[in-house]
């Protein structure tokens, strides 16, 4: 945090609370807008959308064009 007089408030009042308190104030400020964290989803839940979306030999060809092109950086392009 960036303002320590409002972090040692917070720390106060915490302390002041009891444990069951403490925990609705750490379920609500898990729940606030700014705190959310992206969710991802596990590469093998999206693999069971892709399957038999393309033949074998297109995701050959592209994974090696990835490979191949993605890792390079092209210094003269920007």
């Amino acid at each position: 945090m960036d303002n320590p007089v409002l972090d040692a408030e917070l720390l106060d009042v915490l302390h002041r609370l009891k444990p069951e308190e403490q925990r609705q104030v750490l379920d609500f400020a898990r729940n606030l807008p700014g705190s959310q964290r992206p969710r991802g989803v596990p590469s093998s839940e999206l693999f069971k959308l892709a399957e038999g979306l393309f033949e074998h030999s297109d995701v050959e060809e592209m994974m090696k064009a990835i490979e191949e092109d993605c890792e390079k950086i092209d210094y003269d392009e920007w």
